[in-house]
């Protein structure tokens, strides 16, 4: 079973940026697209976004589109999530996920979670 571990979360302040990292235990991260969410505090998970397993194809939330990106390096196990520009209601717990398929932006075709990761962006 894939273990997945998101890190680079912190405080930051409107118009900044950061990167997520999701780092998988196994090798076998390179069959499954994967794909990032988020819950902001007193809300439902939702779609940020995904990418193909081989890291051609992606889709974002119209959200994110322009700011966000997402790419994976499957050499060493990793997907990133470079977000710029944040603005406040970025704020939420980032979650990393991986699924044996095509990507989706539908939180419950996705097998596998991480812990998440918390950014909070101050105004």
């Amino acid at each position: 079973q894939v273990q997945l571990v998101e890190s680079g979360g912190g405080l930051v302040q409107a118009g900044g940026s950061l990167r997520l990292s999701c780092e998988a235990s196994e090798r076998t991260f390179r069959m499954y697209a994967m794909g990032w969410f988020r819950q902001a505090s007193g809300k439902g998970r939702e779609f940020v976004a995904a990418i193909s397993a081989v890291g051609i194809t992606t889709n974002y939330a119209d959200s994110v589109k322009g700011r966000f990106t997402i790419s994976r390096d499957n050499y060493k196990n990793v997907l990133y999530l470079q977000m710029k520009s944040l603005k406040p209601e970025d704020t939420a717990v980032y979650y990393c996920a991986g699924r044996k398929g095509d990507r989706s932006a539908d939180e419950g075709e996705y097998d596998y979670w991480g812990q998440g990761t918390q950014v909070t962006v101050s105004s």
